[in-house]
């Protein structure tokens, strides 16, 4: 088998959502939420990490196009001894941002892994449970067919009100 480029989808808003965790143990949960780890602040600096993910997916993952991004916003929630991660991902493309959100997700954990390594076992340090958890739009919500070629994006409607000056007739 051999790789191929796919042909091009409709242009839609789509959005992304991914999530998963690590486990750092009760001990690391607390030094991360009280700030007490000497590399700096853990969930700030995974937020950064999975932004950079997010804008850099496409040079990780040879079949990701490399698209204009809308936003991209990572969450992170305290659970029983495990840091949750959420990464959200939006665009207006031909293209979905489900590895984009994976990658945000796959990003922020690795780089909590890294700070996260001197100061708990690496048998209690585990990333887990990473997985797409909601996608929207492209052709399944918006019902336009992929072959038609035309922009899935519901046109704006016009600020101005409709009268024969504001058409130029």
């Amino acid at each position: 088998a051999s790789s191929a480029m796919q042909p091009l989808k409709p242009t839609t808003l789509r959005s992304a959502t991914a999530s998963g965790r690590i486990r750092l143990g009760a001990e690391g949960l607390a030094m991360v939420r009280e700030r007490r780890v000497d590399k700096g602040d853990v969930v700030e600096c995974a937020r950064i990490a999975g932004i950079i993910a997010v804008k850099q997916t496409p040079n990780w993952l040879p079949h990701c196009h490399p698209i204009p991004i809308l936003d991209a916003h990572l969450d992170f929630a305290f659970e029983d001894e495990a840091l949750a991660i959420t990464a959200t991902v939006r665009t207006i493309a031909s293209t979905g941002v489900e590895m984009e959100a994976l990658t945000a997700v796959s990003a922020a954990a690795l780089c909590v892994y890294d700070m996260m390594k001197p100061h708990v076992d690496t048998a209690t340090l585990c990333i887990d449970a990473i997985h797409l958890a909601e996608k929207k739009g492209g052709k399944t919500q918006f019902g336009r067919k992929a072959k038609t070629g035309r922009a899935a994006v519901p046109p704006a409607r016009p600020a101005m009100p409709r009268d024969s000056i504001a058409y130029g007739v």
